[in-house]
């Protein structure tokens, strides 16, 4: 069980010396959880990791949002260990991707009946952008201030953190970051929605007109903002994005690498605005761990040249026996087990409880959310909205820790993202562990 109190001290001794030995090996650039942690996991189980020193801890990160069915499910464990005894490499046809991608598009908005698969997000959003210059014949994009969609050349210059980008110039042209994202809690014209108008997608389409050569092939949007801090728009943003894209000629890219496969209490982020975009790119929580992505369009777009010409939209990785194994697992066990519910379900407990304890918590700015992809913005003064600083959100993390709570809390902006078989239960429990860790920090002031 996850402890409630500080029990013990994170990492532990057997911890420390393994992660050293690593160290001499691994380059730096590690996500920060681990690096900051120096967990060395033994074994998980569900929603709860164990590391080399016998600690338990609730998690609340799913692998930053991969881990969608939790650790070890065993209909997850046994396809797998099937499909691997057969085959494990090579993009022939096989039964499992025949029953995946049956599954798949039995699932997606109407007419996204076609799907390319890959092996990571950022080569999934890469060939989304290759796929919109062969429907458009354009080669202009754009995305918003605080979006994120991988760090490989292609997509880094949408990238709306800077910090990802600094220094690696120059970036490719043609795209564009003409305005913010609708984030409301920290406006950037100091309004309130929705006597606002959207005045940030107003900014974003001036811009465009004012940047672009008015070439744009594509607008490039996730539908809650992951690595921004799970920034949730006002209902009604994403479908004024998709008219934008319209007015330009443009496709809609919808990134759901996070926002998918019942993550938000929906089946899908656009779900909540009732729109079909052009492309979804799909990833994280499609493969329960396994590193697999993809894309979903129409067919009729799919076929455009050169996009899709023979290996024209390919991966060496993409759509292997166990890529397919493990989504055909993963999206059997939503279905099965019913987790979109219970994503809405518990996600809406969650944020009720983290709503009640702001009212007692000065550090707490904003709590925000749908289903079990939950936002809390911690502050300095509520009333100027400055950022707690990073000395005290770094002490955050390793409280949390010492409570038996992995958490992506090392930053103002905590990130709640559990895997969606997280009964209220647990939830609660690790609701308790960061509420205590909240507590200390605050008092510490």
């Amino acid at each position: 069980m996850g402890k409630s109190t500080a029990e013990f001290k994170v990492p532990g001794p057997k911890s420390s010396a393994v992660f050293e030995e690593e160290s001499r090996f691994m380059a730096p650039g590690l996500q920060s959880i681990a690096l900051f942690s120096r967990l060395v996991v033994k074994e998980a189980r569900g929603v709860r990791v164990t590391d080399i020193d016998g600690n338990s801890y609730i998690d609340f990160t799913a692998g930053i949002g991969v881990g969608s069915v939790g650790h070890a499910h065993p209909h997850y464990v046994r396809v797998l260990s099937e499909q691997i005894a057969r085959a494990n490499f090579g993009s022939f046809c096989s039964q499992n991707r025949v029953e995946f991608l049956r599954l798949l598009t039995s699932m997606t908005p109407e007419g996204l009946n076609a799907v390319q698969m890959y092996s990571g997000g950022a080569e999934a959003v890469e060939a989304a952008l290759r796929l919109a210059k062969s429907v458009t014949h354009k080669y202009e994009f754009a995305g918003f201030w605080g979006g994120f969609h991988g760090k490989t050349g292609g997509v880094m210059g949408l990238l709306g953190d800077t910090s990802f980008k600094a220094g690696l110039g120059p970036l490719m042209p043609g795209v564009y970051l003409p305005g913010p994202y609708a984030y409301c809690y920290r406006c950037k014209f100091g309004l309130r929605h929705p006597e606002c108008g959207f005045a940030c997608l107003e900014w974003f389409r001036e811009g465009l007109k004012r940047q672009s050569s008015h070439n744009i092939a594509a607008i490039l949007v996730e539908t809650i903002q992951g690595t921004a801090g799970n920034v949730v728009p006002p209902k009604g943003f994403i479908k004024a994005v998709q008219e934008v894209a319209r007015e330009f000629g443009a496709l809609l890219i919808a990134d759901e690498m996070i926002t998918g496969f019942g993550r938000t209490g929906r089946t899908w982020g656009v779900d909540r605005d009732g729109i079909v975009p052009d492309v979804m790119t799909l990833g994280k929580g499609i493969g329960g761990g396994f590193p697999m992505s993809a894309l979903a369009s129409s067919m009729e777009a799919a076929s455009a040249k050169p996009f899709g010409n023979p290996s024209g939209s390919s991966s060496s990785y993409g759509g292997n026996p166990m890529a397919a194994a493990a989504g055909r697992a993963v999206l059997e066990i939503i279905r099965d087990e019913n987790l979109i519910e219970n994503s809405r379900k518990v996600g809406a407990f969650l944020k009720s409880k983290l709503l009640e304890f702001k009212e007692h918590c000065r550090i707490i700015g904003d709590v925000r959310g749908e289903g079990l992809m939950i936002g809390v913005e911690l502050v300095a003064d509520r009333k100027t909205k400055e950022p707690l600083n990073k000395t005290s959100t770094r002490r955050l993390f390793h409280e949390c820790l010492d409570r038996g709570l992995i958490s992506m809390c090392y930053g103002y902006n905590i990130r709640i993202n559990p895997p969606l078989i997280i009964t209220e239960d647990e939830a609660l429990e690790g609701f308790e562990a960061l509420k205590d860790a909240l507590q200390v920090v605050e008092n510490s002031l």
